[in-house]
């Protein structure tokens, strides 16, 4: 164990010598779990600490274990570019699933190749990137801390990430060579709040009469964004490493090196992980997994499988969203039966109209759920549900609760209410359109306020045009809504706003369920407003001084800075995400060439079907929507992109790719041919053109010289491009 300097030292001898000594038992307590001192003995080293530097203010050092709590940012989080895209994974929902990937992953490969897989615990929490560079005496020091963003721009939160205990300031030269790292290096990580202290934090809110947390994810997420490194301190937040990177590429052969490398470094790396040679390994080690939930004292929701080889990888490379070599086996849903109350019907930003279950609260998977979908008018029928029923109720990997079917027995008697589904909108007023062949209905009415103010929270949203300082709060103050009505899904029912995509094109938004109440004349009634308002009107708001409008107007300011794919996404078109919307970027170029495209034109861009390319053809053709277009340009708004240039040589033409070639990874390969003007497939049929075929090509060649398909090799399609 380390010892307190001797006073016999200089005073910089001492200082180094505390410093070591603290960060030696910080690591024991946080990391290793193994304390070798009281609280009393740690606090008064560290007093001491504190003292002699004091004394001797020239001494101290960002990396000192007194300075991980700072001041808080002056101008919030600044926007950091990652190294590398911080992607989201794909997920399995049961074995089949499950072997069909590792089967891909196999066929992927060369043939007889062995792969083994890492499996690691998927913790509930929220992902991190810490960049560390070089310091004095051969050591590395914690340079920023970037919160995932949208995967590809995060924000810089390093001054709260310093008060994360098991994140280490500093890392001696002995440890890095222990470790086999170099002096700069980036670790990824999830960071989560421990189960006791998510407790602890809501007693806390409820004492002081604010609504609890809706789950230990979200109470992470909205820590690690507070503006007050004190309070975050106080959470006792925890980041367990899993990725080691530098300069963007990962650092080391195997993804279990970089795992044991991370612990001897001093991370905190979970100890449930294991590397295992085959699929039926994997298994067992979920099976060993899933039983650990209620034990461990964070969530989990799964587990995470790695093919280990990193050249593995590289080979395998990513689909568009996602890495091939990488899976997320999400655990089953964990259900309960609780009582519906009611059935409230929101309204959302395409004036579709979603009726939402009001239940009796019911604890499922470490979350207090109040509110549960009900999709829609047809759900309802299928389910045959009634006010006052007793219903079964899953969360699952969705995050969104959902109900699956009516409990009925001698302890759950049948309700007797019927869901009338309305014919009219709950908010405006307006008659219920349904068009044909849809499930869901919708408010036509374009300035219903609740689809506006749905508009505004989508185009304020961290992946549209990420307006930090416009929520719930301030979307209905503008709007001149009744703040009680403002109140976000979290905290009031289990909902969790802009995390509900997988539900529809819209998702569960957290609209109204009833009219809206209006509190004075609202400031702004569209998009385009957001762009004229003034400091003036901004302090005509509660709780709005000089520094939050500041900032809003300059965050609004700064929006208009967005990529013309960020303007259409937040646009609001039925069916275009993020994704379509930079596809149609890069394709037409300009937003004057995407409004006077064809439904044929639309057709033509890759992954654009009929119904995608209607939807925008209707969103343009209104006159609200033209106006709406008008208005953003004047302001300043980016209508214009670098279009990508496709040419004609394989038009008409659709290719499938199997097997390992020369030089061109898949994902080049898929690039050149679509540059071409061609598509690719995934599977060969009778309408595809050619199968480029590489080394250890499988069942997809025998397929195409069984149905008389043209087979390239690498060297034809570069010869084919060429000519």
């Amino acid at each position: 164990m380390a010892h307190t300097p001797s006073n016999a030292l200089s005073p910089d001898q001492q200082i180094e010598a505390l410093r070591e000594d603290l960060r030696h038992h910080e690591h024991l307590y946080y990391v290793l779990d193994a304390p070798e001192l009281t609280d009393a003995q740690y606090d008064a080293r560290m007093n001491e600490l504190r003292r002699l530097e004091t004394e001797h203010p020239e001494l101290v050092t960002p990396d000192s274990p007194t300075q991980r709590v700072g001041g808080k940012p002056k101008e919030g989080f600044a926007k950091v570019a990652h190294s590398r895209p911080m992607l989201s994974l794909d997920n399995a929902y049961n074995e089949a699933e499950l072997r069909a990937w590792a089967e891909r992953v196999v066929s992927g490969l060369p043939s007889g190749e062995v792969v083994r897989f890492v499996c690691e615990l998927k913790l509930d929490g929220l992902s991190l990137a810490l960049q560390y560079d070089a310091g004095a005496k051969h050591e590395a020091v914690l340079k920023t801390g970037v919160t995932r963003g949208n995967g590809t721009i995060g924000e810089d939160v390093t001054t709260n990430v310093r008060t994360i205990r098991s994140v280490p300031l500093h890392i001696q030269a002995a440890k890095l060579a222990k470790a086999g790292l170099p002096q700069q290096f980036e670790v990824r990580g999830e960071v989560v709040l421990p189960q006791k202290a998510f407790e602890k934090m809501n007693a806390e809110r409820e004492a002081a009469g604010l609504a609890p947390a809706a789950n230990p994810r979200n109470a992470a997420a909205g820590t690690i964004r507070t503006l007050e490194p004190n309070i975050v301190a106080q959470r006792r937040l925890e980041f367990f490493a899993y990725f080691l990177l530098r300069e963007g590429e990962p650092l080391l052969a195997e993804q279990s090196s970089a795992l044991q490398a991370l612990r001897e470094a001093g991370f905190l790396v979970n100890k449930h992980a294991r590397t295992v040679g085959s699929i039926d390994e994997v298994l067992a080690f979920i099976n060993e997994a899933e039983p650990l939930r209620d034990g461990l004292p964070y969530e989990i929701d799964g587990v995470v499988i790695k093919v280990d080889a990193i050249a593995q990888q590289r080979r395998l490379g990513f689909t568009g969203k996602a890495p091939r070599w990488a899976i997320a086996y999400k655990f089953p849903a964990r259900a309960a039966v609780t009582r519906l109350d009611d059935v409230l019907f929101q309204v959302g930003r395409t004036g579709k109209v979603t009726p939402v279950a009001a239940l009796a609260p019911v604890f499922i998977g470490g979350t207090t759920v109040t509110r549960a979908t009900l999709h829609n008018a047809d759900e309802i029928a299928r389910l045959g549900v009634r006010v006052g029923d007793f219903v079964s109720v899953e969360r699952g990997g969705d995050v969104i609760p959902k109900i699956t079917e009516v409990v009925e027995d001698a302890k759950h008697p049948r309700g007797t209410s019927e869901i009338i589904f309305p014919s009219h909108c709950p908010v405006c007023g307006s008659e219920l359109v349904r068009a044909e062949g849809e499930v869901d209905w919708r408010c036509i009415n374009a300035v219903c306020p609740a689809r506006v103010r749905e508009e505004l929270l989508h185009w304020a949203a961290r992946g549209v045009m990420n307006i930090e300082g416009l929520g719930e709060s301030m979307v209905a103050q503008l709007l001149g809504q009744a703040e009680e009505d403002s109140e976000s899904a979290e905290g009031r029912s289990g909902l969790q706003p802009g995390l509900s995509e997988s539900v529809s094109d819209e998702g569960l938004q957290t609209g109204l369920a009833e009219p809206i109440k209006t509190s004075h004349e609202p400031l702004i009634r569209s998009i385009a407003d957001l762009y004229s308002l003034t400091r003036e009107q901004l302090l005509t708001l509660e709780r709005v001084g000089e520094k939050t409008a500041d900032a809003l107007l300059a965050e609004i300011e700064r929006s208009k800075q967005a990529p013309l794919a960020r303007v259409l996404f937040g646009l609001g078109i039925r069916f275009v995400g993020e994704r379509t919307a930079s596809l149609l970027a890069e394709h037409f170029g300009s937003l004057d060439d995407l409004m006077k495209a064809s439904a044929e034109d639309l057709e033509a861009v890759n992954e654009v079907g009929p119904r995608v390319a209607q939807a925008i053809v209707e969103f343009f053709a209104e006159e609200k929507n033209r106006e709406l277009v008008e208005k953003l340009r004047t302001v300043g708004l980016t209508f214009t992109a670098e279009k990508r240039v496709v040419g004609t040589t394989f038009a008409g033409l659709t290719f499938v790719l199997t097997g390992t070639l020369p030089t061109l990874t898949r994902d080049e390969a898929k690039q050149r041919i679509e540059d071409a003007g061609g598509k690719v497939s995934g599977s060969v049929s009778k309408k595809t053109s050619y199968v480029v075929a590489g080394e250890d090509a499988g069942s997809k060649l025998e397929k195409a010289q069984q149905l008389g398909v043209a087979v390239l090799d690498e060297a034809g399609l570069l010869a084919l491009i060429a000519g």
